[in-house]
């Protein structure tokens, strides 16, 4: 018993110790308030105003200590749920606040059978006490909004406003006499220093269409809140039964007057979005950073270089206060870089304490991924000589290979939410991929038969094609791919995208072996640094690039690292399952094969556009076209590359794109399986005996008959 008693000492002396000294102060301004109105049996009359003006004093200084002292309200970037919250504190509160006017007022009137005086008193205690209740709650609210991404600066300077703002309700409340100019001078610094720090609220910037107003809703019910404790409060001041001290009146008004500001602030900032310009440039680097890392696929780069860029490009996104890469020395080719692990702002000494960390799981040689932000309160590195809010630790690795692991440091906690781990996987995929196709790229080095390069080109082709395939209720899928001893360096990916969209990439990569390779990871890199989400489009469809804008930043981005002669050409394809449509654009690729249900035709898509990194200046945006169609349910998509249509029989004649089309008006009515497998063993039986000069990949995609509804 003793024991369980000092276990839990600490955390009352921390927390509720604040509670029971607020619930004595608020016990001893009952008192003192009914004290001020008709004798009662029992106490004295006429307390000194001191006493009461103390104890409210006290009950606030309290109740904002207890709230000071809890964890976070804002985890991650969940905003709207933290505004909700405080929404129904201050419902319930309010609600509480009616119920006991209705008392009082049934009190007057006689309709209740208790003392009315007593009544009036108890019932302006009890609601002075919700309303200080409600301020904390809304101060350490507006704190957390403010403080988000916010630095060790705007925390200071935060703490400087709070016990500015604490001293100036004391003042109010305890100073009796106050000059009118030194009161207004108190408030207008005040309310330049809140408007000041108003304008750090980047939470804003991460808001959707949709959040926005709910944001706005939740503030302005939070603001009606504030303002229906400061009327009542306001008017019971006037009742005789009361005669609360002026200054009492003051600290109110001055409490309301805060609390009331910065929920219209907050308000101000969510509906003209001002913080977003920041949020925006740390938004382009992220991209940049990323675009930069997946063009790092090259020959002749080394495996340190490789650690560095992904070190310095992780260091760079989330402003990481220390960091550490430890590479895993890899058997072969690799072996023969030296790895060195990469320190940022950590003491070499304390590598050792991070043993724990990255140890593997039991049974496995592989070490997990761990995402701590609360360092405070896990304990995981306390033995650092430097304090760390949270914590990211990214293994580096393969299906077959170990890598190393990337550990990240960051002062304030919640710095890991969900956008910047995405950002940071991307990171890691990309640089496992180089790391693999470097491994490859060397192996191909060592031998200099062409046969050797082809089967290394093979694997790395291999390893990028998707191995699950996007699965829901809105359509059928299924993919054939088929290498040839030449490797041309066909690809395709698939990403789904919140707001029930999917983004289909193929495409075909000019040359062939090791070089090929490299450019289809390079856009299959590309293809998902463009695919990010923009935290910044006012509108969800903006927030992914739609075709026609794809192409033309994938153009871009390929003129960095694609060598002069070459060239690839693909067709991209955003579907919208809500809206019942696609929009797709071709840059060179084959012409898309499509079945209307509803006319019952089977048509290609005659469609302009320009194979990427043919032009290489801004003039290639006027070269592809972005196209709409409406599909039907029972529509069927067939995407291919040019190794379908261009197959040859013993006699050197193409299998071309008028047998493909009639193959698909005779089983469009099929599966998505079914209709490929009858076209591909179509283009087998045509080609029967000849070797395959190119490489075949088709895709097929059926919309179901039985759309889901939206």
């Amino acid at each position: 018993m003793g024991f369980t008693f000092t276990l839990l000492m600490p955390k009352i002396r921390h927390s509720a110790w604040f509670l029971v000294a607020a619930g004595l102060c608020w016990l001893m301004l009952l008192l003192s308030t009914l004290s001020r109105g008709q004798p009662i049996p029992g106490l004295s009359a006429d307390w000194p105003r001191w006493v009461l003006l103390v104890a409210q004093g006290s009950f606030a200084a309290c109740v904002f200590l207890y709230m000071r002292v809890q964890p976070d309200a804002l985890v991650g970037q969940n905003f709207i749920g933290l505004l909700r919250v405080l929404f129904r504190r201050g419902l319930t509160l309010s609600v509480a606040l009616m119920v006991l006017i209705g008392v009082d007022r049934a009190a007057a009137a006689h309709a209740l059978p208790l003392p009315g005086n007593i009544i009036t008193a108890v019932v302006y205690t009890i609601a002075l006490a919700l309303f200080i209740i409600f301020l904390a709650q809304t101060l350490y609210a507006w704190r957390s909004l403010v403080s988000f991404r916010g630095g060790a600066k705007l925390r200071r300077e935060w703490l400087v406003f709070e016990l500015t703002l604490g001293l100036a309700l004391l003042m109010q409340l305890l100073v009796w006499q106050m000059s009118p100019g030194l009161r207004l001078g108190i408030g207008i610094g005040l309310a330049l220093f809140g408007v000041y720090l108003s304008g750090h609220q980047r939470w804003v910037a991460y808001l959707n269409n949709s959040q926005k107003w709910q944001a706005i809703l939740l503030q302005l019910g939070i603001l009606g809140f504030t303002l229906l404790f400061l009327f009542y409060l306001r008017n019971a001041q006037a009742d005789p039964v009361l005669l609360a001290p002026a200054t009492q009146l003051s600290f109110l008004v001055l409490s309301s007057f805060f609390a009331s500001f910065y929920a219209i602030a907050g308000l101000l900032i969510t509906l003209f979005n001002l913080p977003i310009a920041e949020v925006f440039e740390q938004r382009r680097a992220e991209i940049l950073g990323l675009q930069h890392l997946s063009q790092i696929i090259q020959r002749g780069q080394s495996a340190p270089e490789i650690y560095q860029m992904l070190f310095n490009s992780a260091i760079q996104t989330i402003k990481a206060n220390a960091a550490v890469l430890l590479p895993e020395r890899q058997p072969g080719e690799l072996a023969k870089s030296p790895l060195t692990p990469l320190r940022y702002q950590f003491a070499a000494d304390d590598i050792s304490l991070l043993a724990p960390l990255l140890a593997p799981l039991p049974g496995t040689l592989r070490a997990p991924e761990l995402i701590d932000n609360n360092l405070e309160r896990s304990k995981r590195l306390e033995a650092l000589s430097t304090p760390y809010g949270s914590m990211a630790v990214l293994p580096l690795q393969s299906a077959t290979h170990n890598y190393g692991s990337l550990l990240l440091l960051h002062k304030e906690p919640h710095a890991f939410d969900s956008e910047v781990l995405s950002i940071l996987h991307t990171f890691t995929a990309q640089t496992v991929l180089s790391l693999e196709n470097l491994q490859l790229a060397q192996e191909s080095l060592s031998n200099q038969r062409t046969q050797d390069e082809l089967r290394i080109a093979a694997l790395v082709q291999e390893r990028l094609i998707p191995k699950r395939l996007p699965t829901d209720d809105w359509f059928e899928i299924s993919t054939y791919a088929q290498a040839a001893k030449e490797v041309g360096g066909d690809f395709y990916d698939f990403l789904h995208l919140p707001g029930q969209k999917l983004a289909v990439l193929i495409g075909d990569v000019s040359g062939k072996g090791v070089t090929a390779a490299f450019h289809t990871a390079q856009m299959k890199g590309i293809f998902h640094a463009l695919m990010q989400a923009n935290p910044l489009a006012k509108k969800e469809r903006d927030r992914y690039p739609d075709p026609h804008r794809f192409m033309v930043q994938a153009n871009e981005a390929l003129t960095h690292c694609l060598e002069r002669s070459s060239f690839i050409t693909a067709a991209f394809y955003l579907i919208d399952y809500q809206a019942g449509g696609f929009s797709f654009a071709r840059a060179g690729h084959c012409h898309t094969l499509y079945y209307h249900s509803i006319k019952e035709e089977v048509s290609y898509f005659r469609t302009e556009g320009l194979g990427l990194g043919i032009i290489r200046d801004a003039g290639y945006e006027k070269h592809v076209k972005n196209q709409f169609w409406d599909y039907n349910p029972g529509d069927v998509m067939v995407i291919y590359t040019d190794g379908i249509v261009e197959a040859r029989d013993g006699e050197g004649n193409e299998y071309g794109e008028e047998r493909l089309r009639q193959m698909l008006e005779a089983c469009f009515y099929q599966s998505a399986e079914e209709i490929n497998e009858h076209l591909r063993h179509d283009v087998q039986e045509f080609s029967s005996g000849q070797p395959l000069h190119d490489d075949q990949t088709l895709l097929v995609i059926k919309f179901k008959a039985a759309q889901p509804h939206t």
